[in-house]
């Protein structure tokens, strides 16, 4: 599985930020990482200097290997917590999908 970082204009999106990302959404993605081919981030903040409660927004994107790409939004106040929230709604999206995948073999 590799995973692939990206941030807007308006979030810094240094090297530390970047491991970090990648370290929360490894950690809730590793049981799956045989399936999926890559997985996207995708750091944005919506509005900018005006700033806001929960103005950060994360995308995930994961591409499970011989299907389509599936993606979830998280938002919060900080980038961390919103990849934290985004990475836990991809791992239940995730679940859901490769739990029916396994009920339609049989």
């Amino acid at each position: 599985m590799k995973i692939q970082f990206n941030t807007d204009n308006r979030i810094t999106g240094d090297e530390t930020l970047a491991a970090e990302a990648e370290s929360i959404v490894a950690s809730r993605l590793n049981r799956f990482a045989n399936r999926l081919s890559r997985v996207e981030i995708h750091l944005a903040d919506e509005n900018g200097p005006r700033g806001g409660s929960n103005d950060i927004s994360c995308t995930i994107e994961a591409r499970p290997e011989g299907g389509k790409p599936v993606m979830v939004k998280g938002s919060a106040g900080q980038a961390d917590a919103a990849i934290r929230d985004a990475s836990d709604k991809m791992q239940a999206l995730l679940e859901t999908h490769f739990g029916k995948l396994r009920k339609a073999q049989r």
